[in-house]
Order: structure tokens, then sequence, then C-alpha cells
């Protein structure tokens, strides 16, 4: 299930590095913290409709994001938790929560990002995180197998026609640094290219795509 929540006007400055606030935000909403520390079956985009500024965003019509979950349960836990408490961050409140249905991926291959893909594995060799590109041969792999753990986790069959790519063809695909808490994330923003069955498909319209989904990152639509 998704929702579309839309907010008020800001009243500070948002940091361009607003995400932790964001996903704490989340997390309040959630309620028990029972996901900490588990591959997230969830995604959620950054927040849309930013006037920016040189030292930050402004949201002067109010924000629009979107939460989805493979779990319905837990969307139904986060409208009743907005219901009591709308408060969000940077003087920010909900205003409106709209659900959308679960739509049809049977013709659709393209998907576009909602917050940045990342795609991250750590070097056995070298104990350190390797961040990888949409120019690496061997990104689109590492997608399909995230998407495959994160659906085995779900109890759901393995999709043995499951294939990703970046949308290479994308005139404006780009990377960019992300820094959360602390952490540089090297991150992709760049449609991807997804075949397989539908209901697959659905469930990484839910979960996103690539690491770290429970933290803002890999949500597409």
């Amino acid at each position: 299930m998704r929702i579309y929540v839309k907010t008020t006007a800001n009243k500070e400055l948002v940091p361009f590095n607003y995400q932790p606030k964001l996903t704490g935000t989340l997390h309040k909403w959630i309620g028990r913290n029972e996901l900490h520390g588990k591959p997230a079956l969830y995604s959620f985009s950054w927040l849309l409709n930013a006037k920016v500024d040189k030292d930050g965003l402004n949201y002067p019509y109010g924000a629009e994001f979107f939460i989805s979950f493979y779990d319905d349960m837990y969307i139904k836990q986060i409208i009743s938790s907005i219901l009591s408490d709308t408060e969000m961050c940077y003087g920010m409140s909900v205003t409106d929560v709209t659900i959308e249905d679960n739509p049809d991926f049977t013709n659709k291959t393209l998907f576009l990002c909602a917050s940045p893909i990342f795609v991250r594995r750590l070097d056995p060799e070298t104990n350190k995180d390797i961040h990888y590109t949409f120019k690496d041969e061997n990104a689109g792999s590492l997608l399909e197998e995230t998407l495959l753990h994160k659906m085995e986790l779900a109890g759901l069959p393995k999709d043995e026609s499951l294939k990703i790519k970046f949308d290479l063809s994308y005139h404006n695909a780009k990377t960019k640094v992300i820094n959360y808490k602390g952490i540089n994330n090297r991150v992709n923003q760049c449609p991807v290219i997804m075949e397989g069955k539908p209901e697959t498909k659905l469930f990484a319209w839910h979960v996103g795509l690539g690491n770290s989904t429970g933290i803002g990152f890999g949500a597409i639509y």
C-alpha cells in the first residue's frame, strides 16, 4: 500500500540533508521500533515542491511525499498515528493523506526515482564499503540480488525472470554524495528498467530498490 502525504509550509529553513529528520518522523509514526536493524520492506520518497535557497530549502506551498509498505499493517499504523499527531519537522504538519491502490505493472518497465538509488556492498578483502554507480556493469545485477533477498524475507517465490538495469539512455543521469549522519554515500539519480512478473515489480514499487530504503533511498514510481 502507498500513501501520499501533503504538509503545511515550513516555518524553519529545511537543510539540504533533512533525510534523518524525515526518517525520524516516519519511525515516530510507526511506533514500536521493531523494524530497526532489519532489511526494510518499505520505502519513502524525498520531499517534493521545494524552492531552493543557497542555504537550504523552502516549501511555501507545503511539501508532498509518499510512503510505501509491503505490509499494509504498517501503513494503517502510520495513518492512525498521523491522525493523532500531525507534526513533522521544520514546522511542517500533515494536512492530507491519500491512499493509492496498487497499480497494474503488467506492461510497465521504466521506473523513475523518487529518491536516489544507493547500491552498496562490503569488500571482504578491505572490509570497506564499495558504492556502485549506474556506470558499473554489475550495478543492475546487484539491484536484482537485493530485491530477491527481500522477496525471500517476505516469503515470496523467486522470480527467475527478474532483470533490472539503469536506463543509460537517460540524458540527465548523475551521481551525488549524500551525507547521512556523518557517513557519505554515493547515490544514483537515474531511472531503472525492470522486467519480471507484475507482482515482483509491485513489490519493488513498495519496498524500493537498492540499499538503505529504510532511511530514504531507492523509492521509485
